[in-house]
């Protein structure tokens, strides 16, 4: 831990400092304040980006939930367990419905049974989550899979929201069936970016680009600000239409009471019988495995910035961070938002000074104003929030930088995780190629002492993933 960390607990002012440990680790309230401030603006977008994705898909029956009612439940998730965060964990920790694991949510598991099906598995994922860290075995699992691995896992999840994010604002768009050609995509239409609303997120891109790389803070946000007013603008001036989900013109209201209806709309037994028990199963140990290595990764690196990490690399009060992060993960299906994560824009906080939870509580207090504002999420298209899914994209597939692709041992299955997510629209199916093929190559070439047990019985479990066709087709 740093020097200032380990400043004399008796320069404590009151009971709230020495509980908080705001002296002991070098801080000031003000500080801290300013930090939780910086840490909402920089994630904020999140309550804008998470209804839109979940409200961009479709359970069985065709059901789609309603935007404003998202984006309440999303601030107020992120608003309460934020606020868990600092006062349990105690650490400048900000959490929030996870990117990546809301589009497996919206296009995977939906589609399979309803919403209330979909959110009672996430529910189940954050209830497996706590077990383990009670446990112990988090860390296990954590260590079982090889860290190149979980590496290329983030890459492959930063490029299908990527995708998603180029096909909802119109920017890539399928082929017809009726054009008779074997490319499945193209350019806009027809090759051509003919439409305002492409165009609006193209300059929207860019305006969001050259903000992030000039590190202004809060850049996604004020992109997806940004945009929205010049497709409020367009819309006004040239009424083209053609907006993805949203037609950009100020509602009725700008400040509402949070619509909740979503709480408590879960059902934890009926996906059973609806998609199958394997297929379920597969769901939740995708959420799982989705959900699982961010946090411990995220934690580490916020620690870092703020040098808060003891001598074996780990931040103060672990275990208490991790339970906070499986109840935020069970909440967010309570909630109908999916789970809730750790983010690691929380790092912008800690390095405007934040080191303690007390930042987390003015971050989780602003979320919760937040959701008066709801009724504004039905003002932004896909076109304006899709420029938030394409940067955040590209930071996650900076980690490639951490794969060997010498080594073809992990190179291959790193490989095929990173491509078959985009590719075949599943993060699934990029997870589960990835680890059988690590398994097949180190068995094949006699590395068996290389492969951790536990390895085994997951890429068992994906093996009967993939075949389930065939298998139920023989069973049935």
């Amino acid at each position: 831990m740093s020097t200032n960390a380990s400043t004399d607990a008796s320069s404590a002012k009151n009971a709230f400092d020495r509980y908080f440990e705001i002296s002991q680790r070098g801080s000031t309230l003000s500080r801290e304040v300013r930090g939780g401030v910086v840490t909402f603006f920089t994630m904020a977008y999140i309550v804008v980006l998470n209804p839109l994705i979940l409200a961009g898909g479709a359970d069985k029956t065709g059901a789609q939930l309603p935007i404003t009612a998202l984006a309440a439940g999303t601030a107020l998730v992120a608003g309460l367990m934020t606020i868990l965060m600092g006062v349990v964990g105690r650490f400048p920790l900000a959490l929030a419905a996870g990117l990546g694991v809301n589009a497996l949510v919206a296009y995977e598991i939906a589609p399979e049974m309803t919403w209330a099906d979909a959110m009672g598995l996430v529910v189940i994922e954050g209830v497996l989550i706590g077990i383990l860290v009670l446990t112990g075995l988090r860390t296990a699992v954590f260590k079982a899979v090889p860290t190149q691995l979980k590496t290329a896992i983030g890459v492959g999840i930063g490029l299908f929201l990527m995708i998603i994010g180029l096909v909802d604002a119109g920017f890539v768009h399928r082929v017809p069936d009726a054009a008779n050609t074997t490319v499945p995509v193209e350019l806009g239409s027809g090759g051509k970016l003919m439409t305002w609303p492409i165009v609006v997120f193209v300059i929207g891109l860019l305006i969001t680009l050259v903000l992030f790389v000039r590190k202004v803070k809060g850049a996604i946000l004020i992109g997806i600000l940004g945009t929205t007013v010049i497709a409020m603008i367009v819309e006004a001036v040239a009424k083209p239409g053609g907006w993805s989900l949203n037609t950009p013109a100020l509602p009725d209201r700008i400040i509402d009471t949070p619509d909740l209806s979503l709480l408590g709309e879960f059902n934890v037994l009926d996906s059973w019988s609806t998609a199958g028990p394997l297929v379920v199963l597969m769901f939740i140990f995708t959420l799982l495995v989705t959900d699982f290595f961010d946090t411990m990764g995220t934690m580490v690196a916020v620690g870092q910035e703020g040098e808060l990490l003891d001598a074996e690399g780990m931040p103060p009060r672990t275990r208490e961070i991790l339970l906070v992060d499986s109840v935020a993960a069970a909440a967010g299906g309570v909630a109908s938002v999916s789970s809730n994560t750790s983010y690691v824009e929380s790092a912008s906080g800690v390095g405007e000074g934040a080191r303690t939870g007390v930042a987390s509580l003015v971050t989780g207090v602003l979320f919760l104003v937040a959701m008066f504002f709801a009724p504004l999420v039905k003002v932004v298209p896909f076109e304006a929030a899709s420029t938030a899914l394409v940067v955040v994209g590209f930071l996650m597939i900076t980690t490639v930088r951490q794969i060997d692709w010498t080594d073809y041992m992990i190179a291959v299955p790193a490989f095929l995780t990173v491509t078959l997510m985009p590719f075949t629209y599943s993060i699934s199916n990029g997870i589960g190629a990835g680890i059988i093929t690590y398994v097949i190559l180190k068995l094949a070439t006699g590395r068996i002492k290389e492969i951790h047990p536990l390895m085994y019985g997951i890429a068992a479990l994906f093996v009967l993933y993939f075949a389930r066709g065939p298998l139920e087709s023989w069973i049935l």
